[in-house]
């Protein structure tokens, strides 16, 4: 199986959410490609057998307008997306905390919950990271 983790960081924390998760799945047998949102090259996403797409969530719980450029550049709704970010409670509270993961996460109609980090996944949220991956990759199995 292959992956693709595309993602947006501006901070570096989602930078080190995909790394997380990359790390993971590279442990787990699978085929890994990266992608740089708004940097690296437009990518075939029907190439891959899992799309995990990272964001921070932007302005207020806006979705950052790089992203919306590569979903539109993806050009179709793959049923293999599963949705990652960070975010920070601060700014906007509960209601608007990683709103970019809820926005794009129903876009897809994503079979996986979306993971939401505050701010770096350091220490206890490493654990979260890997418990989510397990998920993605232990339902995608049991439908293979």
């Amino acid at each position: 199986m292959n992956a693709l983790i595309a993602y947006l960081s501006y901070s570096s924390n989602t930078k080190e959410v995909a790394e997380l998760i990359g790390e993971q799945l590279e442990a787990e047998g699978l085929q890994l490609d990266i992608h740089r949102i708004g940097i690296d090259q437009p990518i075939d996403a029907q190439h891959y057998d899992f799309i995990f797409l990272g964001t921070f969530t932007w302005d207020m719980g806006s979705t950052p307008d790089e992203v919306k450029d590569f979903v539109l550049e993806v050009g179709y709704k793959p049923e293999n997306v599963a949705v990652f970010g960070t975010g920070d409670t601060q700014f906007g509270g509960d209601a608007l905390f990683c709103k970019a993961v809820d926005k794009l996460t129903t876009f897809y109609h994503s079979k996986w919950a979306g993971l939401k980090i505050e701010q770096s996944p350091r220490g206890s949220q490493e654990k979260k990271v890997k418990n989510w991956v397990e998920g993605v990759l232990n339902y995608a199995r049991s439908y293979a």
